[in-house]
């Protein structure tokens, strides 16, 4: 195996440190360290904040100086969308002058559009993972270009499907997380919803459904949206629900790992689905809603999946899953969600593309 200069551009709203702020970070963290321990060399440009442990070079997310008549423009968007793109065209930039004498590729695990729309400008190989369903930016983005140069991979074959018309030829990685970390237990009496707090992950049916089955819920993760949690979710908690907060992931870990089941909610179509291999790493099976890719990770021995949106439905598979066999669901993770899988598959693709 060859060792890699890899430039890996992150998220310049969250940092890449714990308890993170979304799956997507998580990620993030996980592929620089086992990059690492593979022995490539990894720059990781990030949010300030990041894990100094990676040697992240913060993205320089700063206040755009205007003038008082661009702020003043109709057209002008909020401050923060303006620090991100000040901050990832810097980073481009500074790649299209020198970085091909500092990286053998760049590896671009970030939403932003700029990455991909510059990426003709630099003089190294450029690989993008698509963590989402298509948005409008990006999809301009890999259109300016007469032939996109970028090597496009997607988090699923659902992520793929959806990217199709635009990219025929995204090559599918899943992410994946550290079994040497997410350890098995032995379950216990009630179950664990994990995530952001947000509309789309569906905190509140989870709730709902967990309720109506007479089993107890712990809920853990970001209030992402505060306006939707105090609305449609702190009305919810109590009877058996509890917020347990924003916990790093050895107490995730611990909560998963003396869960009877997770609940995964999802009110949009999930691109991948991390909680889900988290929780099966720990040897809890999985209870949720069909969206997106959770049908790709699950299987019918370590996790059942009920209609979208059928809160009574998630209900009524709840008992069923809570006796599935914990051997069958870590096993899954073994095979399906290693995250060593994830980086032996990015480093082959490494060498491929800067070859």
């Amino acid at each position: 195996m060859t060792a890699m200069r890899v430039a890996l551009i992150a998220s310049a709203r969250h940092p890449i440190s714990e308890p993170f702020a979304g799956g997507l970070e998580a990620h993030t963290w996980g592929l620089a360290h086992a990059l690492v321990k593979r022995g490539h060399h990894v720059e990781l440009f990030a949010a300030p904040g990041s894990d100094p442990a990676l040697g992240a070079r913060e993205l320089p997310v700063r206040k755009v100086r205007l003038s008082a008549a661009a702020r003043a423009d109709a057209s002008m968007p909020s401050a923060r969308w303006m620090e991100e793109h000040h901050a990832y065209l810097m980073l481009m930039l500074e790649l299209a002058r020198d970085g091909e004498r500092r990286f053998d590729v760049v590896h671009n695990n970030s939403l932003h559009h700029l990455p991909v729309a510059m990426a003709s400008t630099l003089r190294v190989p450029v690989i993008t993972t698509l963590h989402t369903p298509p948005t409008p930016w990006l999809e301009s983005a890999i259109q300016t270009p007469d032939a996109c140069p970028v090597a496009f991979t997607a988090v699923s074959a659902f992520t793929a499907s959806a990217w199709q018309p635009l990219v025929p030829a995204a090559r599918v990685v899943r992410n994946g997380v550290d079994t040497d970390f997410w350890q098995p237990g032995p379950g216990g009496d009630g179950l664990l919803w994990s995530g952001r707090l947000v509309p789309e992950k569906g905190p509140h049916l989870a709730i709902r459904a967990a309720r109506a089955a007479g089993v107890p819920l712990r809920l853990a993760g970001p209030v992402s949206d505060r306006a939707y949690f105090d609305a449609e979710v702190a009305p919810l908690l109590g009877d058996g629900a509890e917020y347990v907060g924003h916990i790093d992931r050895r107490g995730l870990a611990a909560l998963l790992r003396e869960s009877a089941a997770a609940l995964v909610t999802p009110s949009w179509d999930e691109p991948y689905g991390l909680v889900v291999a988290e929780a099966l790493a720990c040897a809890t099976p999985v209870c949720g809603f069909d969206r997106g890719a959770l049908a790709e990770i699950l299987t019918p021995e370590c996790g059942l999946l009920a209609p979208p949106g059928d809160v009574q439905a998630l209900a009524d598979l709840i008992p069923r899953v809570m006796r599935l066999d914990r051997r069958a669901a870590r096993a899954r993770a073994e095979e399906f969600c290693a995250l060593d899988r994830t980086a032996d598959a990015y480093t082959a693709l490494y060498e491929e593309v800067s070859g």
